[in-house]
C-alpha cells in the first residue's frame, strides 16, 4: 500500500491501544510503505516494522513497574522518569531481543516527530537504521518537565507530540494521498487548556517551546477537526478507542493496559470489514 500512510498519535501509556491495533495489522497481513509518529507512536511502530507481535504490548506490561524503566528514581539521577538505559538498550539488546534485520529491509520507512526546542516547531526525521537513530527515539519520547532536552545535530529536542501529536498533515506533504490514523483517545474527547505555570519556570530561555506548550490544547484539538473532515471525505480511515480510557500517559496499573489493548484488538476486529471495503475502494481510487 505505497500510497496510503500510517499515522500514529503518541499518548505515553495510551500507546498500548496503538500496540494493540499495529497486532491486529500484523495478524492480518497489512504493511504500509511509509509510517509517521510521535512519541509512544514511534515506540510501537519499530515493533510493528519488525513484524514482533506482541512485542511492545509485553514491554510495557513486563517492565512499566520496574523502577529501570519507569520510575523518580530515573528522573532524579538523569533528568527523565523513563530509563533510557534499559528502554533504548538492556530491551532491545537483551531482554526482548529486537529484530533489526526485518526492520531494516522492511519497504516501509518509519518518520519521528521531534520538537525543537529553540523554535517551537516540529521536525522529522526518517528512521531507516534505528541502532543510528536511538538519540531521535529519545527526543520524541522526552515528555516536557519530566525528561531532559536531547541534543541532535547541535539542536535542542523534546517529545515529538508537543508541537505535532497527530502528525496527519505531514503525511500528505511527503506525498501521502490517503492515511489510515491511529489515535489513543475515543471520539467524544477534546483537549483542554491547562497551566504550563511550572513549563515558564523551567523553560524561561525557550519562550517559542513555552508558546508552543500554551498552544497545545488548541492546536490538538484543531487537528482532530482536521481529521473528522478528512474522514468524511474518505481521505483516511481512523481507528480509535470504542470507548473513554480510564488511564493516564504514566499509567502503572497492569491489568488497565492488558484491558486497553484487548480493547484495541477489539476495535480493530469490529472494523475490520469496513477497513478492507476502505482499502479496495481507496486503491481503485488511487490507480485510476
Amino acid at each position: 500500500m505505497n500510497n496510503i500512510g500510517l499515522v500514529l498519535e503518541g499518548g505515553g501509556l495510551r500507546g498500548v491501544y496503538t500496540a494493540g491495533v499495529l497486532d491486529y495489522f500484523l495478524d492480518k497481513n497489512i504493511e504500509f510503505g511509509y509510517c509517521i509518529g510521535a512519541s509512544a507512536g514511534v515506540c510501537n511502530a519499530v515493533s510493528y516494522i519488525s513484524k514482533q507481535k506482541y512485542r511492545s504490548r509485553d514491554i510495557n506490561l513486563n517492565y512499566v513497574n520496574d523502577k529501570r524503566y519507569l520510575g523518580i528514581g530515573n528522573l532524579l539521577k538523569t533528568g527523565s522518569i523513563f530509563g533510557y538505559k534499559m528502554m533504548l538498550d538492556t530491551i532491545p539488546h537483551q531482554l526482548m531481543p529486537f529484530d533489526y534485520h526485518t526492520y531494516e529491509n522492511s519497504k516501509c520507512v518509519l518518520t519521528a516527530a521531534v520538537t525543537n526546542c529553540e523554535t517551537g516547531k516540529s521536525e522529522y526525521y526518517r528512521l531507516k537504521n534505528l541502532r543510528q537513530h536511538y538519540d531521535i527515539v529519545q527526543a520524541t519520547t522526552s515528555l516536557p518537565l519530566i525528561s531532559k532536552m536531547v541534543n541532535i545535530d547541535n539542536k535542542k529536542f523534546l517529545d515529538g507530540g508537543v508541537s505535532d501529536s497527530i502528525p496527519i498533515r505531514q503525511s500528505i506533504n511527503d506525498g501521502n494521498q490517503y492515511n489510515v490514523v491511529v489515535l489513543t483517545r475515543d471520539q467524544t474527547y477534546r483537549k483542554k487548556k491547562s497551566s504550563i505555570a511550572l513549563a515558564k519556570i523551567r523553560y524561561g530561555k525557550y519562550p517559542n517551546l513555552i508558546k508552543a506548550m500554551e498552544n497545545r490544547w488548541n492546536d490538538y484539538n484543531n487537528e482532530l477537526e482536521f481529521i473528522e473532515k478528512l474522514e468524511q471525505l474518505g481521505k483516511i480511515f481512523v481507528f480509535r478507542p470504542s470507548e473513554q480510557l480510564s488511564i493516564s500517559r504514566l499509567e502503572k496499573d497492569v491489568d488497565k493496559l492488558s484491558s486497553v489493548y484487548d480493547l484495541a484488538v477489539r476495535d480493530s476486529e469490529n472494523k475490520h470489514k469496513s477497513f478492507m471495503q476502505w482499502l479496495e475502494k481507496t486503491n481503485i481510487t488511487a490507480n485510476k
